[in-house]
């Protein structure tokens, strides 16, 4: 189980690591999701996968949508995240439209079991390793170990899930290194969001750490591998910019 545990948690960011490198620094704002019909969103945009993962992949795919083209995002039985690397990235406001047009009938945030998201838009930073709990941090080095990347040291994920009150804060079932903020409306309804990442984080991660660190990526996607599920979702207009001094 515990190998599941650290194989779930370096799988949000598979691919990062290799592309941190060649990351550019943010120039706000970060370009929508563009690309032709039929493709996956160009680089820096990468797929990310699980360590060694035999599971299927979660399907993306940039699709025609009611006059545009929007990520579409498809969970069979499956798991999988597109990352989009930033380097020295602050957290500023995020924005995006998205709908679930088919959700997830078992997922349960509270249990492994039902660890399923029908789409997800997640903020990785690079936490100090001071401010992670004792505990966290070794599993935090024994998963880096395995996987042979630096990982991110605490990511608050926005996840599509209307059974909760909106803006409930549910720390993940396998790593309280990924929090969730859950967020929902109706079924095949678009919905504008737009968050603060570093009230987020504070939210999210204020019993750890009183400031916000480096934002590291954003990623998006969908997961249906514990329920066996099936989703279907759409993403567009995301776009980070800098945020508003007070």
């Amino acid at each position: 189980m515990r190998h599941h545990h650290v194989r779930r948690w370096a799988g949000l960011i598979g691919a990062l690591a290799p592309c941190l490198a060649a990351a550019q620094l943010l120039v706000p704002p970060l370009a929508p999701l563009a690309g032709s019909p039929g493709s996956l969103p160009p680089a820096p945009w990468v797929l990310a996968k699980l360590p060694a993962q035999t599971l299927p992949v979660t399907r993306f795919q940039l699709a025609p949508l009611d006059g545009g083209v929007v990520l579409r995002i498809q969970a069979v039985a499956s798991y999988g995240n597109l990352v989009h690397p930033l380097k020295d990235g602050a957290a500023g406001r995020l924005a995006w439209r998205w709908r679930v047009d088919q959700p997830l009938a078992a997922a349960d945030l509270r249990s492994r079991q039902g660890d399923d998201v029908a789409l997800k838009v997640c903020a990785l930073f690079d936490m100090p390793r001071a401010a992670v709990p004792f505990l966290e941090r070794q599993l935090l080095r024994l998963a880096e170990s395995r996987t042979g990347e630096r990982l991110p040291s605490a990511t608050v994920c926005y996840v599509w899930d209307p059974s909760w009150p909106e803006g409930t804060v549910v720390p993940n079932a396998y790593t309280r290194r990924v929090r969730y903020l859950t967020l929902g409306t109706a079924v095949r309804s678009w919905q504008a969001v737009q968050r603060d990442l570093a009230a987020d984080f504070l939210r999210a991660f204020g019993d750890e750490t009183t400031s916000v660190p480096p934002l590291l990526a954003i990623a998006v996607g969908a997961d249906a591998d514990n329920t066996g599920g099936d989703s279907l979702g759409f993403i567009t207009d995301l776009a980070l910019t800098p945020r508003a001094e007070r």
